[in-house]
């Protein structure tokens, strides 16, 4: 049997997405620290200006080419859409809870299998459409839904919402780009970043910046961000965009279990129904070759 990194095609690309979840599940515990004393837009931008600044310096290190000229009008709009994305997910934490928040933003599979359809001619089965609703059902129920709504938690819901969509484009853009892959995600990282910035220093933390703190925010630019999310950008280029994130959809499992070594947090057995239901759902999808 050929070692797990000779895999090709379909199957490098999932071992790439397992590994790009595993760096994503990392993401809430760091940004809990680094929001002790930093604002939701101060981390947001942070990470992704420093991320886009690293993986630009990468790709001049491996020789890749710039962007030309008409590649940054895209190139801009991909990184107002990830700015959405990391700046609404990190905002609604301010609003609503972190189980209500992921839930949410892991609603990005039926918005990604929707928009492949309707815009770039994916075509899904009736069995994975059960599958992406049996998938997100399970991340309802992992996330653990709780009753009683206010004005507060509808906001931080909404802002929830609004990051899973830009999730899914920001996917369908990854899925049609072909340039090289470090330009690209360094390119999108800091024009997100630089989309964000005029709200981080509107709304500047004074004596904000400790050592963790910052700490936290390196660590999300360079894990989650700078490993995950390019590993998860490389795996779009051959798999769907609604399959990709499916399987970013066991962030929460992941983090569930960082949960459990670093804040000591034991799952319920309704978190372990959850686990058990996304993983199915995940299950139905990739069982069809067309995915």
């Amino acid at each position: 049997m050929a070692p797990f990194w000779a895999a090709r095609g379909r199957s490098r690309a999932l071992l790439w997405v397992v590994a790009a979840v595993c760096c994503f599940s990392t993401s809430p515990i760091l940004v809990r620290w680094a929001a002790e004393s930093l604002t939701a837009f101060e981390i947001a931008a942070g990470r992704l200006l420093l991320a886009g600044g690293l993986m630009a310096g990468l790709a001049r290190l491996r020789g890749e080419r710039s962007p030309q000229r008409e590649e940054w009008l895209w190139l801009g709009g991909v990184g107002l859409v990830a700015a959405i994305h990391f700046g609404a997910y990190i905002l609604s934490l301010d609003f609503t809870t972190v189980a209500r928040s992921l839930a949410l933003v892991y609603t990005a599979p039926i918005f990604a299998a929707g928009l492949g359809w309707l815009c770039c001619g994916l075509r899904l089965s009736l069995r994975q459409w059960g599958g992406i609703v049996l998938a997100v059902a399970g991340v309802a129920i992992l996330a653990g839904f709780e009753p009683g709504l206010d004005r507060r938690k509808l906001g931080g819901d909404l802002l929830a919402l609004l990051s899973a969509v830009a999730f899914a484009l920001y996917s369908l853009a990854g899925r049609r780009q072909r340039m090289p892959l470090l330009t690209y995600v360094g390119a999108v990282y800091l024009l997100g970043g630089l989309w964000l910035l005029p709200l981080a220093l509107l709304d500047l933390s004074v004596g904000g910046y400790s050592p963790a703190a910052v700490g936290s925010v390196v660590a999300l630019a360079v894990v989650p961000l700078g490993i995950g999310h390019t590993l998860y950008n490389a795996a779009l280029r051959l798999l769907p965009a609604a399959t990709a994130n499916l399987l970013a959809t066991q962030e929460i499992t992941g983090g569930i279990l960082l949960g459990i070594v670093f804040l000591g947090e034991i799952p319920s057995w309704v978190t372990l129904v959850g686990v058990l239901v996304a993983m199915g759902g995940i299950g139905v999808v990739l069982a069809e070759r067309n995915v």
